[in-house]
């Protein structure tokens, strides 16, 4: 059973994100999806508690095994976890471009195959110049997503300023936000 890994911090999770998975599993033919929720990401700084994201993560995948991920690196995470056992981590566009600078972003793809959710209009040239500089570009994936416009930052602005976030999060996000008081000044 291929086991796919979609990572991230989740603040709060959106409709992009369960619509990346749901196509993940849906073109790649994953058998499992593990969705890793930062504890500390590596990359950016986060005000909302892991706990919290993980309460959201769990409610906008309620279908998919949720944990707390606390290695703030990629590649510290499949060391962790060998049992996992050559699996498809998820990512965009967007993060693919900045993949060579993850750390130790080859051995990333020794341990897991990185599938990559392209958009339309998204510059193949970028994605290109990462690929030629990667030791095992075969172990790139691509599939397409139609574009979602929604950014986590917004949402968390619109919500801090008591306005109401629609569609925008699944139903279960948005009554978890609601019913604990998250993201509200």
């Amino acid at each position: 059973m291929t086991v796919g890994l979609f990572g991230g911090s989740f603040d709060p999770p959106h409709r992009g994100h369960v619509e990346l998975a749901r196509r993940a599993k849906e073109e790649l033919g994953l058998g499992k999806l593990v969705v890793l929720v930062a504890a500390d990401p590596g990359h950016k700084r986060v005000q909302t508690p892991a706990d919290v994201r993980l309460r959201l993560a769990r409610a906008a995948f309620p279908d998919e095994e949720v944990v707390l991920d606390e290695h703030a690196r990629t590649i510290d995470t499949l060391r962790a976890h060998p049992e996992w056992n050559d699996p498809v981590f998820l990512i965009g566009a967007d993060q693919f471009a900045d993949f060579l600078s993850w750390k130790e972003p080859d051995d990333v793809l020794r341990r897991a195959r990185l599938a990559v959710a392209t958009r339309p209009g998204f510059p193949h040239a970028v994605l290109q110049a990462v690929l030629a500089r990667l030791e095992q570009p075969e172990r790139v994936l691509f599939f397409e997503i139609e574009p979602t416009p929604v950014a986590s930052r917004e949402l968390r602005a619109r919500l801090a300023d008591g306005q109401d976030v629609g569609d925008e999060v699944p139903s279960a996000v948005r009554e978890t936000i609601r019913s604990g008081g998250f993201y509200a000044r």
